[in-house]
């Protein structure tokens, strides 16, 4: 049976079955500039609340915010890439970038090393932002612990997440986050006021259509932000909005583990490791022999290296088509399409290293401008 909560997901997961628990709006007829990201196209991108803000914006031209949030912890790896990926497309389709390191959250749940997490925070996600494209003249990037050096904006963000909690009741929370302590009640106040202050008058000056792209575990965050900015009378916020994107699985299988790094391929691996951990590691729907495989054919709804080809490497739709046909006909053998996904792993990262030493001195700078 599958479970889906912040804190586990576990199971064969029915998207479509989701979309009906969850009361979300399966994601379709989207415009060209929309088709043209794989991520979109392949369905990846498959369900959201109130897109059509954000749709609308893009058409009209007008301002609009993508807003994310990143936990301290761990290496960045190819899951994180698929959020990096949107906050790019984003950014190039007009958007102003948002993003919160959840600092104050990795204190209460985590770790209390705060120098550590600044470091992860800047060494590991905001190098590999810059280095897949994200522009930080058009990005607000800050800690949930020092919003700002300006005390307005700093003041306007963390008074708005001591008025939430008028807003929203102790059932509520439970309901979130089960067992509560006052640090997650905490943790929840500020994520919300992360989804909502980009409205403020101190910040971009007026309601705007903010989007938040999330995996479904995620949703009882943006509900709850949802549903708090409605009942605040204080401010006009604009209802958020949200996209939802399917997982991309760790290669045993199941959900990365940040603690076991033989689950996911980071971005500061060499190409070699990568391959190594592909062979080894990745799972496959294979059968146990070549000559069954070859008879009965394999599974591609559980390989993940079928997964990783179709959610990020294989860009052509029409070689993925046939790839997943092969895999079923027993055409193609799990051993060729770990060749293939380790050829293009090693080639990206390869290319991406390169654009890490690169980034690592507009980051430099960026950290210094702003006194992180």
């Amino acid at each position: 049976m599958a479970k889906v909560t912040p804190w586990e997901v576990s199971g064969e997961i029915d998207y479509d079955k989701l979309i009906t628990e969850f009361g979300l709006q399966p994601l379709k007829d989207l415009p060209k500039p929309f088709n043209d990201v794989l991520l979109f196209r392949r369905g990846i991108i498959f369900a959201h609340r109130d897109f059509d803000k954000i749709l609308d914006a893009i058409k009209k031209k007008k301002p609009f915010v993508m807003m994310t949030g990143l936990m301290p912890s761990g290496k960045f790896h190819l899951g994180h890439k698929m959020v990096a990926d949107q906050m790019i497309f984003y950014q190039k389709l007009g958007a102003k970038v948002y993003v919160t390191v959840a600092d104050i959250e990795a204190y209460n749940s985590r770790s209390t090393d705060m120098e550590e997490l600044r470091r992860v925070a800047i060494e590991e996600y905001l190098t590999n932002y810059v280095a897949l494209g994200l522009n930080l003249n058009k990005c607000d990037f800050y800690f949930q612990s020092k919003r700002s050096l300006d005390g307005k904006k700093s003041n306007a963000y963390y008074s708005l997440a001591n008025m939430l909690a008028r807003h929203a009741t102790f059932n509520e929370f439970k309901a979130v986050y089960g067992e509560i302590s006052p640090g997650k009640m905490a943790a929840s106040l500020l994520q919300a006021s992360d989804m909502l202050h980009p409205q403020l008058k101190e910040f971009e000056g007026k309601p705007l259509p903010v989007v938040i792209p999330v995996g479904p575990d995620q949703d009882p965050h943006i509900r709850l932000a949802r549903d708090m900015s409605q009942r605040i009378k204080a401010f006009n916020f604009m209802q958020i909005s949200a996209t939802y994107h399917k997982f991309l699985p760790g290669l045993k299988g199941g959900k990365m583990s940040s603690s076991d790094p033989m689950s996911y391929i980071a971005l500061t691996d060499t190409p070699e490791e990568a391959t190594r951990k592909i062979k080894k590691y990745a799972f496959s729907g294979g059968k146990s022999t070549i000559e069954e495989q070859r008879k009965e054919g394999a599974n591609p709804k559980i390989c993940i290296i079928l997964h990783y080809l179709n959610i990020l490497f294989e860009t052509n739709d029409e070689e993925i088509k046939q790839r997943i046909k092969d895999c079923k006909t027993g055409k193609n053998l799990c051993g060729d399409c770990k060749v293939l996904l380790s050829e293009k792993v090693s080639k990206f990262l390869k290319e991406h290293q390169k654009n890490r030493e690169k980034a690592k001195k507009v980051v430099a700078k960026f950290v210094k401008d702003n006194n992180f």
